[in-house]
């Protein structure tokens, strides 16, 4: 397989405001440096891809007020490659599009779709299994998801059952999914993790171009017919305006139930580099580095005096003492400061004023 036909699709849409006040509607959890490290979430997901495809072969699928975020971001990748949805429509009229512009580009595209919003910590072992997984899928018609595995009953995400009776043929890595299932009770999430064939759901899916865009032909003609009839308009100046005028008339709806339930060549890649969401505070703290009693600090000058299990974000702010806590949250941005127990972090939406 030749890098040159590799591509990457960043999924870049997302509104939420989960780490209020670092993240509004206006600039969501995407394009912040949640971690302290001088870089946003997507700017970090577009660096671990690194020596997988070049940045003219990346696209960005983001919601039109994002566009000028995006391009002063991301200068490396053509500007061309950033695609505008006027409005949500989950996973799939996104995947559909970006799909049928980059079949435009090159019929024999390899692709891996990503959120914007994930952390990595081993990046070279995500290299090695997206390269893995993008040689599977150029020489076959399979379709493809990471599963990782789990380190805890966790009640957030979706899990993938695999058949890990035996593997591919073509990669021992690579196994037959069994099924989806849906966010579990906690219950739930403890069977799942007893037996040694659930893994969570990443949302990282890689395939061929010809392939995903037969799966759509298939279980979601209605989807692709709009964008397979836009076809000779790609790239020029009326995409914008066609999609504009008709991209709200899409289905409302994830890929995970528009292909991947229905589709039958499935296949799960199990993997273990690192990996986590960030879609919470908590998520936030399970993932960074704690001092000896289990406070994670980002930002310079924080003190912690008799404080416990606490995240604490305040990269602005000249100098931070934080006495007596015991789990909390404590973050400032931009002359705002919130301080909530980390067992009532689903309230911040209404905290924020946007819920």
């Amino acid at each position: 397989m030749s890098q040159i036909n590799n591509h990457l699709v960043i999924m870049a849409g997302g509104v939420g405001s989960r780490f209020w006040p670092m993240s509004t509607v206006e600039r969501p959890k995407q394009f912040i440096d949640v971690l302290g490290v001088g870089r946003s979430l997507m700017q970090l997901t577009f660096d671990r891809f690194a020596g997988v495809c070049s940045p003219e072969n990346v696209w960005i699928v983001t919601n039109k007020k994002y566009f000028d975020i995006v391009k002063e971001q991301l200068p490396e990748i053509p500007v061309g490659n950033i695609l505008l949805e006027p409005c949500r429509r989950n996973t799939a009229p996104c995947i559909a599009y970006v799909s049928w512009r980059i079949k435009a580009k090159d019929p024999k595209a390899n692709i891996v779709v990503t959120p914007s919003d994930h952390i990595v910590t081993n990046t070279e072992e995500f290299r090695r299994v997206v390269t893995q997984c993008l040689n599977f899928t150029s020489d076959t018609d399979a379709i493809v998801t990471l599963g990782m595995k789990p380190t805890r009953p966790e009640t957030g995400y979706g899990y993938i059952q695999a058949d890990l009776s035996m593997s591919s043929p073509r990669n021992k890595e690579i196994f037959c999914v069994d099924s989806f299932r849906e966010k579990p009770d906690l219950k739930t999430a403890q069977e799942y993790i007893q037996q040694n064939n659930y893994f969570w759901n990443a949302g990282i899916f890689i395939w061929s171009v010809s392939t995903i865009v037969n799966a759509f032909r298939v279980y979601e003609p209605g989807i692709n017919e709009m964008f397979e009839r836009m076809l000779p308009i790609y790239g020029t100046e009326k995409e914008q305006e066609e999609i504009d005028l008709r991209y709200g008339e899409c289905e409302n709806i994830s890929v995970d139930y528009a292909i991947m339930e229905k589709a039958e060549e499935i296949f799960v890649c199990p993997a273990d580099f690192g990996w986590s969401d960030l879609g919470t505070w908590g998520s936030l703290l399970t993932q960074t580095k704690h001092d000896l009693y289990g406070n994670s600090c980002i930002g310079e000058n924080i003190s912690m005096i008799e404080s416990h299990n606490c995240i604490v974000h305040t990269t602005e702010a000249k100098k931070v003492v934080v006495q007596g806590l015991d789990d909390y949250i404590v973050a400032e941005k931009d002359g705002t400061l919130l301080i909530c127990k980390l067992s009532e972090e689903q309230r911040i939406k209404q905290f924020s004023g946007e819920g």
